[in-house]
């Protein structure tokens, strides 16, 4: 198994607070924590649901603290044994389960811990149903020679994803029903179910203080503690061979077979597992079976007024929504390497829906129904990704469907829409940008400041622009469309790109147009490798392998690429502190693991060699997909050593560009 870990690491509290896992259920809901089984974060807990599908997500069980009493081979020589970890605003550490646990491994996404004390193990899973707001946690006793009694405490809670919870006056229902309890813990919430068809199960009340999150201080957060109801004691004998399964959901109804839920679970994984081999000409190994699963947890349905079973992807884990930009980037790894193409049909369907002044959504706000329009570039990877889709499944009725639209994204940007995004009818090229707002993936916003603002006319937005063009032309003509519009454009603008290139350096400005006197951001940036990386450049062979090289010696690490060269007076190297802090070093060095796709494809195109072009995604294959979230791909990194991993944990465009390039260079 690739994700395997023994007590080397299990043991030791710190290494095991540093790895987490992540379970998922399709609409947005999802079930985290540490190896450990401390809380470091407001976004651990046993049952996060999406109460509004993929959004409205809200912690309802935050944690289990099981114990057990086993005699072993000596009678009426019981011992107790705990399961868990707590870490208590005080400082104090209660409990060492983590030393308890023998092994730690995936089988898929479901994670399982390895219990042994005495000459006993005790193995438990956590996964989730897909579809449902339903948690599983199953335990089998594998080995003893007598029984033994468990008993774990409850933790509840009912609040945002984003917030944490104080004591407060809340009353909550807590009441016996078959197979276990219904909890409405105050009186405008959505009651759920605590349900086993095998465990006792008595209602408690106490508020348990003071949990710390270790990781909310990092992140500067001021909220670093958290109060739960202990709301259960739950208790049940287990026998040699004998398992039993807890179930939390917001389904009264819910299967409370644990084996035969698990086995659909499994069968729905291999069956995703299945189709990701089918499209790739060589055997998948370990690391990209990982990562297909892992591919999976993003891709969530989101309903829409005309289509019900609507798609959508969640930008990462624990703390994004789905947002346009990431969704149009990772479309292509996510579900057409992984032999899902008709889910990609459906995400370009629904995104489709809400085109609005030739603008896709930025983001859908976890509150409220109106979508967010401020973004420049998430609109033109929507070209990209339905071209990448047609690539795939030569689906020309999807693309004579959506060619409309396309016309009309082209025909709002060449005339102007929001944020004075608009073409500049001079040399062709996109110009975006008013103070106050940030409109490309370099987004950082703290209160009325912007980091990187980027006013005026972004290299890679230009690149994108270019690229749309290129593929508006190529519909055209698959569809018997005139075609002159376009192709006159695309000199236009292959001509104007040529602003972009700095001669000195030997390679590209960042910005050209900008309000600075000059007008120029000699900055070397990642964005424009997107020039390179493409289907269509507008650069030469010669300008691509020099900007290609300069991003090699300056941006690139193991983990992904810096967002700013290290030799820049104003690059920052360490991503922590405060928002003020995290928010400036965001694209200001920072390390993003997304970045090594263009790079990569990029690299293809200057040396065709596909065997040094892969190496560069070795170590996020083989090591850093054992860090942060095991089996999955973080969001970020320091830009110094050892490039410790930050940020989301699990990022839906860093698992799909390593999953693309794989494919690219197999």
């Amino acid at each position: 198994m690739l994700i395997d870990f023994g007590r080397e690491l299990c043991g030791d509290l710190a290494t095991a607070e540093s790895r987490e896992w992540l379970v998922t259920n399709g609409i947005g809901g999802f079930a985290s924590g540490t190896v450990a089984g401390t809380l470091t974060r407001r976004y651990h807990g046993l049952l996060m649901a999406a109460l509004e599908p993929p959004l409205g997500r809200t912690l309802l069980l935050a944690k289990l603290d099981e114990t057990v009493e086993y005699e072993g081979i000596y009678p009426r020589s019981g011992r107790f044994y705990p399961l868990y970890v707590n870490r208590w605003a005080n400082g104090v550490v209660e409990g060492n389960g983590h030393q308890t646990i023998n092994r730690f491994h995936l089988e898929g996404t479901t994670p399982v811990w390895t219990y042994a004390f005495g000459n006993a193990l005790l193995e438990k899973r956590i996964w989730m149903q897909p579809g449902a707001n339903t948690t599983y946690m199953q335990y089998k006793l594998i080995r003893a020679t007598g029984p033994l009694t468990m008993e774990a405490k409850a933790f509840v809670n009912y609040r945002d994803y984003h917030s944490t919870t104080i004591v407060n006056d809340w009353e909550p229902e807590i009441a016996e029903v078959t197979n276990g309890l219904c909890l409405k813990i105050h009186e405008e919430a959505t009651p759920f179910y605590l349900l086993s068809n095998k465990m006792q199960m008595t209602p408690q009340f106490d508020w348990y203080e003071d949990f710390y999150l270790s990781i909310e201080e990092y992140r500067g957060q001021n909220d670093v503690q958290e109060d739960h109801i202990y709301a259960a004691q739950l208790r049940k004998v287990l026998r040699p061979g004998e398992s039993l399964t807890l179930v939390a959901s917001t389904d009264p109804n819910a299967n409370l077979d644990g084996d035969e839920a698990y086995a659909e679970r499994q069968t729905y994984e291999a069956e995703l597992l299945d189709r990701a081999r089918k499209v790739h000409p060589v055997e998948l190994p370990p690391q990209i079976d990982q990562l297909v699963l892992a591919a999976d947890q993003f891709v969530v349905k989101r309903p829409t007024a005309r289509d019900e079973n609507g798609r959508s992807i969640i930008a990462g884990y624990p703390w994004f929504s789905d947002w346009g930009r990431d969704t149009m980037i990772a479309l292509p790894g996510l579900t057409l390497t992984t032999g899902r193409p008709e889910v990609a049909a459906s995400i370009l369907h629904t995104y489709a829906q809400f085109v609005d002044q030739g603008m896709l959504p930025n983001r859908f706000p976890d509150e409220g129904e109106h979508p967010e329009y401020n973004t420049v570039d998430a609109t033109l990877w929507y070209f990209e990704a339905l071209r990448a889709y047609h690539a795939t499944t030569k689906d020309d009725a999807l693309v004579k469907e959506l060619f409309p639209v396309l016309q009309e994204i082209v025909m709002w940007h060449k005339r102007g829409t929001r944020y004075n995004i608009q073409m500049d009818t001079e040399d062709g090229l996109l110009f975006a940008g008013e103070e106050g707002v940030q409109l490309t993936w370099m987004d950082a916003k703290v209160d009325n400041w912007v980091v990187t603002s980027r006013i005026g006319k972004p290299v890679e937005i230009n690149a994108l622009w270019f690229n749309a063009l290129c593929i508006m032309a190529n519909f055209a003509r698959l569809l018997g469309e005139d075609a002159t519009e376009y192709n006159t454009l695309i000199k236009q603008v292959k001509q104007g790109f040529g602003r972009f290139w700095n001669q000195e350096m030997g390679y590209c400005y960042d910005v050209i147009d900008g309000p600075d006197a000059d007008g120029l951001d000699g900055s070397l940036r990642p964005n424009q490798l997107f020039a390179i990386s493409l289907p269509h450049s507008p650069l030469t062979p010669e300008q691509q392998r020099s900007a290609l090289d300069a991003c090699g010696r300056h941006l690139v690490t193991a983990h992904g690429l810096r967002s700013l060269s290290s030799d820049d007076e104003a690059y920052i190297g360490h991503y922590g502190g405060d928002r003020y802090k995290r928010d400036g070093a965001y694209h200001q060095g920072t390390v993003w693991g997304w970045l090594i796709g263009a790079f990569v494809s990029a690299h293809l195109r200057v040396y065709s060699d596909k065997k040094d072009a892969r190496s560069y995604l070795a170590f996020l294959l083989n090591h850093q997909i054992k860090a942060h979230t095991v089996g999955s791909l973080s969001e970020i990194f320091d830009g110094d050593a050892p490039y410790t991993p930050r940020g989301c944990s699990a990022q839906a465009w860093s698992v799909a560009e390593v999953l693309r390039t794989w494919q690219e260079t197999s």
